[in-house]
């Protein structure tokens, strides 16, 4: 019989950790004076006693390891439980949300998704938009660790490739998981710590700054205005790319640099393939942005540098609102969400690395026509790569692309238009944040969409965050019988 009782232990603990992280922003209200506090103060008592509770009750089960079994629950049902509660401070005090609203945003906050139901940002108690940005950044760091301690050993959609001895991530310098988690926490942290003093020498208080660099290290893309990042113009855009940028990049490698491999990010074929894709997009949209007004070059280049890396990183943030800027601009948006990151980064949609080992298998079946009698094995980085690797990730576009058309229909039958339910499909299953169209386009939010939409949308967040398959294997009957 499946032992629950370690993964009761772990999410409890998390639960916990959830409490005691809302006294910070308990703390900016007491300071702002809008006696908004008192939210946080039961919201924080309310959560740290259920998960110590939790933790306490399923003590008596820990052991040195989780199973397969354990593993994918644990990795899944965090993501589902933190929303729960990291909600209750959206449903109390003088903005307060129902159930439905609150774990939208939740879920859309620890996903770093970016959608939101929220309007009247700009005049919104200081700590709940603290609140906003801590979500996005605990939920960052949670998906680095998930995807490079758990993804790689429960195979998922590829990520094995990081595991097995030809593609050692690792290497030698990081033998034990908790070490791995350690060093990318600090990473982790020092970035963010650099983003928000970078975001200070370019003008933005020290408020902002602090929010804004956890929404942009978690490439989370929650903003303190309803203007999005629009609220900010010039140099604060440059800053917000390049720390964009370093967020989607593998921290791993991070962990390298310091320990003294110098070329650790260059050797890095995901790294190279991610840089070369975000240059190229970003000078179609310039000479698009360039050929369709009279403008300064450095205003059309910073529009589309700013507003492509945040689309392809899934941040979600933005300057202006691209939905003016024609059609073919729009079509782009709509697929450069669908490419994402590095894996082992806050980035999320279907990363890099896997169109990288589509392609490798793509151009090695057209090799084998040409010569029937030839073997051609695919290669990633000058390796060969293996057939569960090849099948995990073809499985993983075709999980992908179903769930994708599934939500869409699902959302269509809601009530809600074509394009809204197509972009919303894209936008929460790649965690992109804002979707297309006048509704939940860049220049709205989801807070007309009905209940029912909001909750389809909720768990394709949570899908496209754990990669699809960590998820679907819990709905399968085998899954519990094993």
């Amino acid at each position: 019989m499946l032992d629950l009782r370690p993964v009761g232990y772990v999410s409890g603990l998390l639960v916990a950790v959830l409490g005691v992280a809302m006294i910070l922003p308990m703390l900016v209200d007491v300071a702002e004076g809008r006696g908004h506090w008192m939210v946080f103060a039961e919201a924080s008592l309310i959560t740290t006693l259920s998960g110590g509770m939790i933790a306490l009750a399923c003590a008596n089960g820990v052991r040195e390891g989780l199973t397969i079994q354990q593993t994918f629950l644990v990795t899944s049902g965090v993501w589902l439980l933190l929303p729960v509660f990291g909600a209750i401070p959206f449903m109390l005090g003088e903005t307060s949300s129902d159930f439905t609203d609150a774990f939208f945003e939740a879920m859309s906050g620890l996903t770093t998704t970016g959608s939101t139901v929220l309007s009247g940002l700009d005049t919104m108690p200081k700590g709940l938009l603290l609140w906003r940005g801590i979500l996005q950044w605990l939920g960052g760091v949670g998906i680095i660790v998930v995807a490079m301690v758990f993804l790689p050993e429960l195979k998922v959609g590829g990520m094995q490739i990081f595991k097995s001895e030809g593609f050692d991530t690792f290497g030698k310098i990081l033998p034990r998981a908790g070490q791995i988690a350690t060093q990318i926490s600090v990473i982790y942290l020092w970035l963010t710590v650099a983003c928000a003093l970078s975001y200070l020498a370019v003008g933005m208080d020290v408020f902002d700054a602090t929010v804004h660099a956890f929404t942009t290290i978690a490439t989370g893309g929650f903003a303190n205005y309803d203007a999005s990042f629009g609220a900010f113009t010039g140099p604060a855009e440059y800053v917000a790319a390049l720390f964009m940028i370093l967020a989607a990049l593998p921290f791993v490698r991070y962990v390298q640099l310091l320990n003294g491999n110098a070329t650790a990010l260059h050797r890095d074929p995901q790294v190279r393939g991610f840089l070369v894709t975000v240059l190229v997009i970003v000078g179609i949209a310039y000479l698009l942005l360039s050929s369709s007004y009279s403008r300064p070059w450095e205003q059309d280049f910073r529009e589309a540098l700013f507003n492509i890396v945040s689309i392809v990183t899934g941040t979600g943030y933005a300057s202006v609102d691209y939905m003016q800027w024609g059609s073919f601009a729009v079509a782009l948006f709509f697929f450069i969400g669908l490419i994402g990151g590095c894996a082992g980064s806050t980035a999320c949609s279907i990363k890099i690395f896997r169109y990288q080992l589509l392609f490798a298998s793509i151009r090695s079946q057209l090799r084998r026509i040409r010569s029937p009698h030839g073997i051609f094995t695919p290669r990633y980085d000058g390796r060969p790569i293996g057939q569960d690797v090849l099948s995990s990730v073809m499985s993983f576009f075709m999980f992908f692309i179903v769930t994708l058309g599934l939500v869409a229909v699902a959302l269509s039958l809601t009530g809600l238009d074509f394009v809204t339910s197509v972009s919303g499909a894209a936008a929460a299953l790649a965690n992109i944040g804002p979707g297309l169209g006048e509704t939940i386009g860049p220049a709205g939010n989801f807070s007309s969409l009905n209940d029912t939409a909001k909750w389809i949308l909720s768990f394709a967040m949570l899908l496209g965050r754990l990669e699809l398959l960590a998820v679907y294997v819990i709905l399968t009957v085998t899954f519990w019988r094993a």
